[in-house]
Protein backbone atom coordinates (compact mmCIF):
# COMPACT_ATOMS: atom_id res chain seq x y z
CA UNK A 1 0.00 0.00 0.00
CA UNK A 2 1.23 3.75 -0.93
CA UNK A 3 0.86 6.12 1.96
CA UNK A 4 0.05 9.77 0.55
CA UNK A 5 0.65 12.68 3.45
CA UNK A 6 -1.46 15.63 2.84
CA UNK A 7 -0.22 19.12 3.74
CA UNK A 8 -2.03 18.63 6.98
CA UNK A 9 -0.27 16.79 9.81
CA UNK A 10 -1.95 12.69 10.35
CA UNK A 11 -4.31 13.40 7.63
CA UNK A 12 -3.28 10.54 5.19
CA UNK A 13 -4.33 9.08 1.88
CA UNK A 14 -3.58 5.69 1.44
CA UNK A 15 -3.44 3.65 -1.92
CA UNK A 16 -4.15 -0.39 -1.41
CA UNK A 17 -1.99 -2.28 -3.48
CA UNK A 18 -5.26 -4.22 -5.72
CA UNK A 19 -4.43 -7.10 -7.58
CA UNK A 20 -6.86 -7.98 -10.39
CA UNK A 21 -7.16 -9.65 -13.82
CA UNK A 22 -9.70 -10.41 -16.20
CA UNK A 23 -11.80 -11.94 -13.47
CA UNK A 24 -12.03 -8.71 -10.92
CA UNK A 25 -9.71 -7.66 -8.10
CA UNK A 26 -9.17 -8.30 -4.17
CA UNK A 27 -7.68 -5.83 -2.01
CA UNK A 28 -7.04 -6.07 1.70
CA UNK A 29 -9.43 -2.64 3.23
CA UNK A 30 -7.89 -2.88 6.57
CA UNK A 31 -5.06 -4.77 7.91
CA UNK A 32 -4.16 -3.43 11.96
CA UNK A 33 -0.55 -3.97 11.30
CA UNK A 34 0.09 -2.96 8.07
CA UNK A 35 -2.20 0.52 9.24
CA UNK A 36 -0.26 0.68 12.21
CA UNK A 37 3.72 0.75 10.19
CA UNK A 38 1.86 3.59 8.45
CA UNK A 39 1.23 5.53 11.25
CA UNK A 40 -2.83 4.80 11.82
CA UNK A 41 -2.47 3.47 15.23
CA UNK A 42 -6.33 3.86 15.92
CA UNK A 43 -8.62 1.44 17.23
CA UNK A 44 -11.49 0.93 15.13
CA UNK A 45 -14.64 0.21 17.08
CA UNK A 46 -17.18 0.77 14.34
CA UNK A 47 -18.02 0.21 10.67
CA UNK A 48 -20.49 2.49 8.76
CA UNK A 49 -21.82 2.81 5.24
CA UNK A 50 -24.47 5.07 3.27
CA UNK A 51 -25.93 4.96 0.27
CA UNK A 52 -26.21 8.73 -1.60
CA UNK A 53 -27.68 9.49 -5.01
CA UNK A 54 -26.01 12.38 -7.32
CA UNK A 55 -25.97 16.02 -5.73
CA UNK A 56 -26.30 15.16 -2.23
CA UNK A 57 -23.63 16.88 0.02
CA UNK A 58 -23.29 15.33 3.87
CA UNK A 59 -21.44 17.05 6.27
CA UNK A 60 -19.22 19.33 7.58
CA UNK A 61 -20.00 17.21 10.68
CA UNK A 62 -18.11 16.21 13.72
CA UNK A 63 -18.17 15.40 17.50
CA UNK A 64 -17.70 17.74 20.01
CA UNK A 65 -16.10 15.64 22.78
CA UNK A 66 -16.56 12.02 21.49
CA UNK A 67 -14.19 12.92 18.73
CA UNK A 68 -14.34 10.24 16.07
CA UNK A 69 -11.41 9.35 13.94
CA UNK A 70 -12.67 8.18 10.34
CA UNK A 71 -10.62 5.71 7.33
CA UNK A 72 -13.05 6.69 4.83
CA UNK A 73 -13.49 5.14 1.12
CA UNK A 74 -15.98 4.65 -1.58
CA UNK A 75 -16.84 1.35 -3.10
CA UNK A 76 -19.15 2.33 -5.89
CA UNK A 77 -19.44 5.66 -6.96
CA UNK A 78 -17.76 8.82 -6.89
CA UNK A 79 -17.56 11.57 -4.07
CA UNK A 80 -15.53 14.92 -3.22
CA UNK A 81 -14.16 14.36 0.14
CA UNK A 82 -13.21 16.74 2.39
CA UNK A 83 -11.69 17.59 5.95
CA UNK A 84 -11.32 20.29 8.22
CA UNK A 85 -9.00 21.08 10.44
CA UNK A 86 -10.31 21.59 14.05
CA UNK A 87 -7.91 20.36 16.41
CA UNK A 88 -6.84 23.73 19.18
CA UNK A 89 -2.99 24.76 18.57
CA UNK A 90 -2.77 22.97 15.13
CA UNK A 91 -0.86 24.93 12.62
CA UNK A 92 -3.25 23.65 9.94
CA UNK A 93 -6.69 24.98 12.31
CA UNK A 94 -9.05 25.71 9.93
CA UNK A 95 -7.36 24.30 6.89
CA UNK A 96 -9.02 21.68 4.89
CA UNK A 97 -7.83 18.78 2.40
CA UNK A 98 -9.98 17.44 -0.12
CA UNK A 99 -9.94 14.66 -2.01
CA UNK A 100 -11.34 12.53 -4.83
CA UNK A 101 -12.35 8.46 -3.79
CA UNK A 102 -13.63 6.29 -6.50
CA UNK A 103 -15.44 2.91 -6.39
CA UNK A 104 -12.49 2.52 -9.36
CA UNK A 105 -9.57 4.27 -7.77
CA UNK A 106 -10.25 2.43 -4.12
CA UNK A 107 -8.09 5.25 -2.40
CA UNK A 108 -8.89 5.79 1.39
CA UNK A 109 -9.21 8.81 3.40
CA UNK A 110 -7.78 8.84 7.08
CA UNK A 111 -9.29 11.38 8.87
CA UNK A 112 -7.77 11.62 12.61
CA UNK A 113 -9.78 13.00 15.37
CA UNK A 114 -10.37 16.49 15.87
CA UNK A 115 -11.41 17.03 12.66
CA UNK A 116 -14.80 18.01 10.28
CA UNK A 117 -15.90 16.03 7.68
CA UNK A 118 -17.81 15.91 4.66
CA UNK A 119 -18.49 14.74 1.17
CA UNK A 120 -20.57 15.28 -2.15
CA UNK A 121 -21.75 12.73 -4.80
CA UNK A 122 -20.30 13.36 -8.32
CA UNK A 123 -21.98 9.71 -9.82
CA UNK A 124 -25.55 8.67 -9.95
CA UNK A 125 -24.89 7.05 -6.80
CA UNK A 126 -21.96 6.56 -4.39
CA UNK A 127 -21.71 3.63 -1.67
CA UNK A 128 -19.63 5.34 0.98
CA UNK A 129 -17.86 3.14 3.73
CA UNK A 130 -15.77 4.14 7.24
CA UNK A 131 -14.77 2.71 10.22
CA UNK A 132 -14.79 4.70 12.92
CA UNK A 133 -12.78 5.45 16.12
CA UNK A 134 -15.80 6.06 18.73
CA UNK A 135 -19.21 5.40 18.81
CA UNK A 136 -21.33 7.98 17.03
CA UNK A 137 -23.31 10.04 20.11
CA UNK A 138 -25.99 12.30 18.20
CA UNK A 139 -25.98 14.60 21.94
CA UNK A 140 -22.67 15.29 20.71
CA UNK A 141 -22.37 15.94 17.02
CA UNK A 142 -22.02 19.55 15.57
CA UNK A 143 -21.17 20.92 12.35
CA UNK A 144 -19.75 23.58 10.19
CA UNK A 145 -21.62 25.17 7.23
CA UNK A 146 -20.43 23.57 4.01
CA UNK A 147 -20.36 26.41 2.18
CA UNK A 148 -18.48 28.86 4.49
CA UNK A 149 -16.42 31.44 3.14
CA UNK A 150 -13.53 31.59 5.58
CA UNK A 151 -13.04 27.53 4.54
CA UNK A 152 -12.29 28.60 0.70
CA UNK A 153 -13.68 24.67 -0.37
CA UNK A 154 -13.79 24.52 -3.77
CA UNK A 155 -16.84 22.24 -4.15
CA UNK A 156 -18.03 20.61 -7.57
CA UNK A 157 -21.18 21.63 -6.56
CA UNK A 158 -22.69 24.67 -6.42
CA UNK A 159 -26.51 23.54 -5.32
CA UNK A 160 -26.34 20.29 -3.34
CA UNK A 161 -29.31 18.68 -2.05
CA UNK A 162 -29.09 19.14 1.56
CA UNK A 163 -30.84 18.05 5.18
CA UNK A 164 -32.26 20.83 7.27
CA UNK A 165 -29.27 20.07 9.72
CA UNK A 166 -26.65 20.63 7.26
CA UNK A 167 -28.38 23.68 5.84
CA UNK A 168 -28.16 25.56 9.08
CA UNK A 169 -25.18 24.80 10.69
CA UNK A 170 -22.58 27.51 11.94
CA UNK A 171 -19.77 29.23 10.32
CA UNK A 172 -16.10 28.27 11.69
CA UNK A 173 -16.44 31.80 13.13
CA UNK A 174 -19.18 31.74 15.27
CA UNK A 175 -17.74 28.18 16.88
CA UNK A 176 -14.16 28.58 16.94
CA UNK A 177 -13.70 30.27 20.45
CA UNK A 178 -15.65 27.24 21.60
CA UNK A 179 -14.08 24.54 19.58
CA UNK A 180 -10.37 26.36 21.31
CA UNK A 181 -11.97 26.65 24.80
CA UNK A 182 -13.20 23.10 25.24
CA UNK A 183 -15.48 21.23 22.66
CA UNK A 184 -11.68 19.43 20.96
CA UNK A 185 -9.79 19.59 24.00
Amino acid sequence: MNVIKTKIKDLLIIEPKVFGDDRGFFYEMYQKERYKAAGITADFIQDNRSRSTKGVLRGLHFQKTKQQGKLVTVTDGKVFDVAVDLRPGSATFGQHEAVLLTGENKLQFYVPPGFAHGFCVLSDIADFQYKCTDYYDPSDESGLLWNDPELKINWPIQTPLLSDKDRYQPTLSEIKESLINGWCN
